[in-house]
């Protein structure tokens, strides 16, 4: 076959043949008789909607060289026969469609004497460019039996209007496939994000609480509510959990990926640029937009299993199923369904049988209990188990001129969380009820729901608009079980309610955009939206027992005989009344943004928007201005800068909670287990601490890169970053009861002082508190790389994947300590372990590789990572910080198809089983801490899986 080159080619020949041959011999025109076939084509550079076009249909279309040059598409969808779709394709191009003596057709310009074609059905409207669901609609320079091109990807995010490829956008953006997902996480999609996305950082336990449940990832060294998640391009709600419990991303509450079902999502677009003028705040470090399957012929059923391979635990089970069906003429239904499955995992070691668990008896022997009783008495030093039901769907149809579309998602999640042993010579441990010691256990149960819905179309004069309105909510009710209200006696309960979290949002949208050719100034894309937010966040009380403060003391004869015992439910005591309440705001923001495309080389876009809110947060306009131009072929410069806006959360405003935790308050390598309750900032304690009402975060973002693509199968984006964050929102240090460090007079302990003055401001004695507040300015400095190869040989089709981030952030300003806190002395608002969880407790450098090889009926993916150096800071003594040494991470998967619909899989995540530097030996007291949270692996090595996929 001789050599075919893309239409795109300035070096060009007589004619261009797309030809695809998907089952059996290629269709050459409409077959009498033949039944409408369904369309699904976005509006995009013609060139690559004739690809999509030609492998729908099966038709052969000659094109002579350079008459696509500039073109762009108008959008089809709906089931029509060959000839009409192709009509409404080419629509308002200038081009017509003539058929050969040999059947096939061929474009030429609109002339009288062209070929008719029966007129199609009324235009679909463009409106908001709606994602396709091929996942790789591309335009090979080279023979078509050699595969798609890497650069072509065609994307829907970072500029409004047409779809672009991913090295034409002037913006770094990944496109993450299904496929591409399914690998590399055992329990759910989420977790592939940290190998996929070059500058994303996961761990798999930044902390305990609330913080395992959520999994929280941040992009480019922020947070992950500095990441903006939309799905089909509009806004995701947020979790009602925030993290509260960790060291990392501590006052974070983003979307949670885990409540969206895997098998609906078609393709991820990540936008590692600033775009809050673009998509609103929160999107400081870029956008992540999930595009849902849409296809009514497409359906699958994937069913994955695997465990730990240490102690064979971790055992996990999914589902994932989704099928499409047609509605009428023009509409589709897509529905999906995934079930997960996940059992502990644990990784502490038994404690001495030196240490005593038991009080002693009289003249200090030893209970003969100690011989008998279980030592691994911490079962939490892992994975928690969890269960989730998550359902969705996707439904759209076209009516005459316009098309309505409605997307949601249903999940219900259940996560248990084992809290540290209290063992039976522990204060708060009653021998009447639990002789032997009791494990405290938080059980979260989740109901999160999505639905949005709305219409697009376009107009005569050919503008395309959409308007939507969405609402999403997620509901968590707080269970404490196997617990205990020590101050409560013997009579005390065991199982508490502890109350509810509930976050919920609507938005409603207006878009408008159209694209409009300027006189020998090339083509700009005019955009304006509106967009009302309203956002509401609700703290239920839980019931008494579970936070009151009782007055049992232990009677003679017990140790701590005659002491007063800690209030609340062990380890989660509930929301208090004071806590609870809700809190809500409406934003109003308005957009503008131009994509003035000068000549085919050159690329220029800015927009301006207008964000207002009805609380403290106030008002603000931020701007983003970036570009693209092309040097060559093969070498394209882009970049861009941007300001953003993010106001600080309802959660981080309202949230209340006490927790118990193990701390190392004054340096000595000793942790300590504390009451740590998280202050309101309008709490009258929090401003005794001295509080105050957070502001927003204002950032400046600047970005600039190059594109390489030497050849049709290579790829290299390179994209250096700074971003710089003021105002930004911290958790501060923890004021504990328990400090030991001597006042600034010498006299008092700074423990003393804390505890008279929360007391002294209605918190019970022995509760620790920490706030809320904007305490420092930052700089993010990092560079991305990602490259790309393909190659097809007799031996197999190879894809090969290469990634590299570097990211570092340094502390700008620290705010000083209000005056209440100064009257302490010897006492920071932000101490070293909070400014090293931002600046040195995420890794320094990432590396990933991966190839995937296809032969026949085989597949197989490898892909390694390399994780880079961290540091963990101590409160306040440095000897007892610590370095972590990178490591190199493998992941295997082998795939075999038994059938056209049919592929069995087997392999491996963490394939060497590598578990993160040991810094500690097993601690005496608990059998755990050996290893730090923080490691993006996790520490409990690796795991095996198989998994069978189906798909018709």
């Amino acid at each position: 076959m001789p050599e075919v080159r893309s239409p795109l080619s300035r070096a060009g020949l007589a004619g261009v043949v797309f030809l695809f041959i998907l089952q059996g011999a290629p269709v050459f025109a409409d077959p009498a008789g033949a039944k409408p076939s369904y369309y699904e084509i976005d509006a995009q550079p013609l060139a690559h909607a004739l690809m999509a076009y030609s492998e729908q249909s099966k038709i052969v279309i000659v094109v002579p060289s350079g008459i696509l040059e500039g073109k762009t598409s108008h959008r089809v969808k709906g089931r029509l026969n060959h000839e009409a779709a192709l009509t409404m394709l080419l629509k308002g191009t200038g081009l017509e469609v003539e058929k050969l003596d040999n059947g096939a057709l061929t474009l030429q310009q609109s002339t009288p004497e062209a070929v008719e074609l029966p007129p199609p059905p009324p235009p679909v409207p463009v409106g908001e460019p709606k994602p396709s669901p091929l996942n790789i609609p591309m335009v090979p320079e080279t023979e078509i039996e050699e595969g798609p091109s890497t650069q072509d990807t065609v994307v829907v995010t970072g500029v409004r209007g047409a779809p672009r490829s991913v090295t034409d956008s002037p913006t770094p953006i990944d496109v993450l496939t299904y496929q591409d997902m399914q690998q590399g996480s055992s329990t759910g999609i989420y977790g592939s994000f940290r190998y996929l996305i070059p500058s994303f950082n996961l761990p798999t336990r930044g902390g305990g609480g609330t913080a395992s449940i959520i999994a929280s990832g941040g992009m480019r060294g922020l947070n992950p509510d500095h990441t903006l998640v939309l799905v089909n391009g509009k806004r995701r709600h947020k979790t009602a959990l925030i993290n509260s419990v960790s060291s990392l991303y501590n006052g974070a509450a983003g979307a949670d990926f885990n409540m969206l079902p895997s098998s609906a999502i078609s393709r991820v677009e990540v936008l590692r640029d600033g775009a809050a003028a673009q998509y609103g705040s929160d999107a400081i470090a870029g956008v992540i937009n999930i595009i849902l399957k849409d296809d009514p012929d497409d359906g699958d059923l994937s069913i994955s299993a695997g465990q730990n391979f240490d102690r064979n635990d971790g055992e996990f089970f999914t589902v994932s199923a989704g099928n499409g069906i047609s509605i009428g003429q023009s509409g589709s239904l897509n529905l999906f369904y995934n079930f997960m499955s996940r059992e502990e995992s644990n990784r502490a070691v038994p404690i001495s049988d030196r240490v005593n668990l038991y009080p002693l008896l009289e003249g200090g022997a030893r209970d003969p209990r100690e011989a008998t009783i279980d030592r691994m008495i911490t079962q939490n030093y892992g994975a928690f188990p969890q269960i989730s039901h998550i359902f969705g769907g996707n439904f759209s149809y076209d009516f005459a001129d316009m098309e309505f579309y409605s997307f949601g998602t249903y999940g219900f999640r259940k996560s248990e969380l084992n809290w540290s042993f209290r063992a039976p010579n522990r204060i708060v441990s009653l021998p009447e009820v639990y002789p032997d010691g009791f494990r405290p256990r938080l059980v979260i149960e989740e109901d999160d729901f999505e639905l949005v819905a709305g219409f697009r179309g376009e107009s005569a004069n050919g503008w395309a608009w959409d308007v939507s309105s969405g609402f999403g909510t997620d509901i968590t009710d707080w269970k404490n079980t196997n617990g205990l209200n020590a101050s409560l006696g013997p009579s005390s309960p065991t199982q508490f309610n502890i109350g509810h979290l509930i976050s919920s949002e609507w938005v409603n949208a207006l878009d408008v955009t159209k694209l409009q050719e300027l006189y020998r100034a090339g083509a700009i894309q005019v955009s304006f939206g509106l967009q009302h937010r309203l956002e509401r966040y609700e703290i239920e009380e839980g019931e008494e027992a579970s936070w009151i403060a009782g007055d049992y003391v232990r009677p003679e004869g017990q140790p701590f005989a005659g002491e007063l015992l800690p209030p609340g439910a062990q380890a989660t005591p509930g929301f208090r009344p004071d806590d609870s309440g809700a809190i809500r705001r409406t934003n109003l923001s308005a957009y503008g943004e131009l994509g003035w495309s000068l000549s085919e080389n050159l690329f220029l876009n800015a927009a301006l928007r207008y964000e207002d809110f009805d609380d403290a947060a106030g008002d603000e306009i931020i701007y983003k201005a970036g570009g693209r131009y092309a040097v060559t072929d093969w070498l394209t410069l882009r970049g861009s800068f941007n300001t953003g806006f993010r106001a600080p959360s309802l959660a981080q405003q309202a949230y209340a909670s006490t927790t118990s935790q193990f701390r190392d308050l004054d340096g000595d390598g000793e942790a300590e287990l504390l009451l740590l309750k998280n202050l309101p900032v309008n709490s009258v304690a929090a401003r005794a601490l001295g509080a105050s009402p957070l502001q927003p975060e204002t950032s400046r973002n600047t970005s600039f890169g190059f594109a390489l693509t030497p050849n049709s199968n290579l790829s290299v984006t390179v994209d250096a970053y700074q971003i710089d964050l003021d105002d930004r929102i911290v958790v501060t240090s923890t004021f504990s009861p328990l400090d030991t460090r001597l006042s600034a007079d010498g006299i008092t302990t700074i423990g003393d002082q804390i505890q008279a003055l929360l007391v002294a401001n209605e918190l019970s004695p022995g509760i620790s508190g920490q706030y809320y507040t904007n305490a420092i300015d930052t700089r993010t400095r990092g560079l991305d790389i990602v490259a790309t190869y393909r190659a097809h040989t007799e031996y197999g089709s190879f894809r090969f994947i290469g990634g590299f981030n570097r990211n570092e952030t340094d502390i700008r300003r620290i705010v000083e300590n209000p005056p209440e806190l100064e009257a302490l002395g010897g006492i920071d608002i932000f101490d070293r372990s909070k400014r090293a969880a931002l600046t040195d407790t995420i890794p320094d450098s990432k590396i990933s590789l991966g190839v995937g090889w296809e032969y026949g009926p085989f597949k197989t993916t490898f892909r390694t990572t390399r994780f880079g150096r961290y540091m963990v800071r101590n409160a306040t003594n440095p000897d007892e910080d610590y370095d972590v040494d990178p490591e190199w991470i493998a992941d295997l998967e082998i795939g075999y198809a038994l059938s056209e619909n049919f592929t069995v899989y087997a392999g491996a995540n963490n394939l060497l089983n590598t578990y993160p530097e040991q810094i500690n030996e097993p601690s005496e007291i608990n059998g755990s801490n050996m290893y730090n949270t923080f490691a993006p692996f996790g520490f409990t090595g690796g795991n095996w899986f198989v998994r069978g996929a189906f798909h018709w």
